[in-house]
């Protein structure tokens, strides 16, 4: 009981005694010094005392779906740091391979009494994952908000980019540049930002298919080798997960067919499409030309520099954490979608076509 007193004191930056005033719900504390108690007994894993277990903690979750893609660091620091401005804690859970599943993150997060929970990249946005861990959230009544497209029934506020206009975007430089045969490297099926994307891309390439509507179409399990754009050429999609590895098998399938510009769902697989491309002999960007997705941390320094398109990452930070604060406070949100356009960078990684 002392190490904890001393531990907890340490971490709010107060006496043992007002650690222990506060824990035995005594009276001459002011309450900020009560709160700063309250969430470093948070933070470092210690239960509350029954009588304060009612009260929920000024900390809040941030689920991130791993840390090794560099766009979610980037996320992390927008989010922290803005959480840290308004009074609150943030509790960064990583998922790692093998590592602790996001369900388990919910269930701790739920154990510590935080005030609420931004997510990012989770099972949100796979339609064939459970959701089962979302709807307790919503049964318990805590404030949470999704980055990024997900399914369409968790009633959660969306913060999204506007993937319609990131495949516009990359899709209208491609042709300015000559390219005739494009394809792109999505992510796995059932991927809800992906699936936006194909449908995008069914749009800008003018594509044609018995009883598909372009317009407003629902892309889970369409056959898209069997999608053909203006013209009779067939759509040059692959599915992929979000690795390089996996990029590079997908890519090398779509320069093996004669695309001359990819268009990926991330920095990643972009990078992986471009190794593809090398081992295949051709050159970037003279033979093939690749776009990413995101503009992640060191893009200008791959090589080529990375041509992509940019998510607004520090606006979207910003608008999740003031969503979230706004149903902390029990002002009214609505669970509609914002979308945030996104902004194309040309770097190096894209060049006129080659001359057949």
């Amino acid at each position: 009981m002392t190490k904890r007193l001393a531990e907890v004191a340490k971490k709010a930056g107060v006496s043992e005694a007002t650690v222990s005033r506060v824990l035995n719900g005594r009276s001459g504390v002011s309450e900020a010094t009560r709160t700063s108690v309250l969430t470093a007994l948070d933070v470092l894993g210690y239960e509350r005392p029954t009588k304060l277990r009612g009260e929920r903690a000024r900390l809040v979750g941030l689920v991130l779906p791993e840390l090794q893609n560099p766009i979610f660091p980037a996320l992390a620091e927008v989010v922290t740091g803005s959480l840290a401005q308004r009074g609150f804690t943030p509790a960064l859970c990583a998922r790692t391979i093998g590592g602790v599943p996001e369900s388990d993150y919910v269930e701790m997060l739920l154990d510590h009494q935080v005030s609420g929970v931004i997510f990012a990249g989770g099972s949100y946005a796979l339609t064939d994952a459970s959701h089962e861990h979302y709807r307790r959230l919503t049964e318990r009544g805590l404030p949470v908000v999704l980055v990024n497209a997900g399914v369409d029934d968790l009633g959660f506020p969306r913060v999204s980019t506007d993937d319609a206009v990131a495949v516009e975007q990359a899709w209208g430089h491609l042709r300015s540049l000559g390219h005739e045969r494009i394809g792109m490297v999505l992510g796995p099926e059932g991927h809800v930002p992906s699936s936006r994307k194909l449908a995008a891309l069914i749009n800008v390439a003018g594509a044609k298919a018995a009883g598909i509507n372009a317009a407003g179409i629902n892309t889970a399990g369409i056959n898209v080798a069997g999608i053909e754009v203006a013209g009779g050429e067939p759509l040059h999609v692959e599915r992929s997960s979000f690795s390089m590895e996996g990029a590079r098998v997908a890519a090398t399938k779509l320069v093996e067919r004669g695309v001359t510009g990819i268009i990926c769902a991330s920095d990643v697989l972009a990078l992986g499409a471009i190794r593809a491309a090398r081992r295949l002999g051709r050159a970037v960007p003279a033979d093939v030309s690749v776009i990413g997705f995101d503009d992640s941390a060191f893009m200008t320094c791959t090589d080529p520099p990375l041509t992509t398109v940019r998510q607004p990452i520090e606006t979207m930070g910003q608008a999740a954490v003031d969503i979230l604060v706004s149903q902390i406070e029990e002002a009214r949100v609505l669970s509609d979608e914002l979308l945030f356009e996104p902004e194309l960078v040309v770097r190096g990684s894209t060049g006129p076509a080659p001359a057949r």
